[in-house]
C-alpha cells in the first residue's frame, strides 16, 4: 500500500513502513504503512482534509497502553509531538497539549496550586487518557473535564465536551479517525507543597505495589468491578482484577517472552524478546482461565491494533 498510496504534501514528517515496536512500551508490533508526525494542528488538519477518506487513519499516543500486532497497521498512524504538548494554567483550570504527558500535566498543575495529582502516576499521554477515561485513586478524566479540541477525519477542528464524549469506565465515543489535539481540565485549589508531597507519595505507593521497571503496559485487564464513569461512591472496585488472576493460578504465567508479572500480575510483561502474538495470547490464556475458575469475564484495558504477522 505504500507504493499505491496517494498522500498529502505536508510540513511534517510522513515516514513509510515504519516499524512501531521502538514507538511502544512493550517493544513489539510491526510496521504502519505510513507515519505521520505533523508540524501543528493546521498541518494535521490539511492532512486528514486531503487524505483520501478511505484511508484508515489510527492516532497513537506514546504506546504506553497498546498492543501492535506482529503484522503491523494498514493505513495511516498520527503521533503528536513536540507541536502538541503545551500546557498552560489560568485560575484553576489547565489546558494542555494531546501530546503532553500526564505525569508532566500533574507536575505543572501543582506547581499552579491546582490539584490533578491523579495524572502523576498514570501512565502516557492527556489524548490517550481523555480517549480511555484513565483514573486512578478514584479520579477520573470525566470529573476534571471541561473540553478537548479535536480534528475530524474530514479535517475540521471540533470542541468536545463530556456529553459528546459520553464518558464511561475506561471508554469514551471518540469518532474513528478524529485526533484529539487537546484538553482543558479544572481541578481544586491546592498549596504546591502539599500537592508535591502527596504526588510523592503516590509514586511510592505505586513502586512498591508495581513493576515501574519491567517493559509493560500497564494494567493488562479492567477491574471487574468497574463500570461507573466518574468515582463516585457506588464506584468501589472492591473485586481487582490482579485478585481473580492471582486466584487462578497465573500469577508468573508465561507464554515464550511474555509473563504475567510476579510482582502485580495484572501486569502483562514482554521479560525478553516477547512477540505481541505471544502477548495477546498469553492475555487470552489468563481470560479463558479466570473465566473457568471464577465466572468472570475480563475486558482488555490494553488496546490491541493491527494485524497479525503473515504466515510463512
Amino acid at each position: 500500500m505504500t507504493e499505491t498510496l496517494s498522500l498529502p504534501q505536508v510540513r511534517g514528517r510522513l515516514t513509510p513502513d515504519r516499524p512501531l515496536a521502538d514507538l511502544t512500551w512493550l517493544r513489539v508490533g510491526g510496521p504502519a504503512d505510513w507515519l505521520f508526525q505533523p508540524e501543528d494542528a493546521d498541518d494535521l488538519a490539511r492532512f486528514l482534509e486531503d487524505l483520501d477518506q478511505s484511508t484508515p487513519v489510527f492516532p497513537m499516543g506514546v504506546g504506553s497502553n497498546l498492543i501492535v500486532r506482529d503484522g503491523g497497521i494498514r493505513g495511516v498512524v498520527i503521533r503528536l509531538g513536540r507541536g502538541f504538548n503545551a500546557i498552560t494554567t489560568d485560575g484553576t483550570r489547565v489546558t494542555a497539549g494531546a501530546a503532553a504527558l500526564d505525569a508532566h500535566v500533574a507536575r505543572r498543575a501543582a506547581e499552579a496550586g491546582i490539584d490533578l495529582t491523579f495524572l502523576r502516576t498514570i501512565p502516557g499521554a492527556i489524548g490517550g487518557a481523555v480517549r480511555m477515561n484513565a483514573g486512578c485513586y478514584g479520579s477520573y478524566v470525566a470529573d476534571h473535564f471541561i473540553e478537548a479540541k479535536a480534528i475530524s477525519r474530514a479535517g475540521e477542528v471540533r470542541t468536545l465536551t463530556a456529553s459528546d464524549l459520553n464518558f464511561a469506565y475506561r471508554a469514551t465515543t471518540l469518532p474513528e479517525g478524529w485526533v484529539l489535539t487537546e484538553a482543558t481540565f479544572e481541578g481544586p485549589k491546592g498549596d504546591p507543597e502539599t500537592l508535591a508531597a502527596k504526588m510523592d507519595d503516590q509514586l511510592k505507593r505505586r513502586d512498591e505495589s508495581q513493576p515501574t521497571k519491567d517493559r509493560t503496559a500497564g494494567s493488562t485487564f479492567r477491574n471487574p468491578a468497574g463500570y461507573s464513569s466518574t468515582g463516585k461512591a457506588d464506584d468501589t472496585h472492591d473485586l481487582k482484577a490482579w485478585k481473580v488472576i492471582d486466584d487462578a493460578g497465573l500469577r508468573g504465567a508465561t507464554l515464550g517472552g511474555a509473563v504475567m508479572n510476579e510482582k502485580h500480575p495484572n501486569f502483562l510483561t514482554n521479560a525478553g524478546g516477547a512477540t505481541a502474538a505471544e502477548l495477546e495470547a498469553l492475555g487470552e490464556k489468563v481470560r479463558e482461565k479466570v473465566f473457568q475458575t471464577s465466572g468472570i469475564k475480563l475486558e482488555w484495558e490494553i488496546m490491541r491494533v493491527g494485524e497479525p504477522a503473515p504466515e510463512n
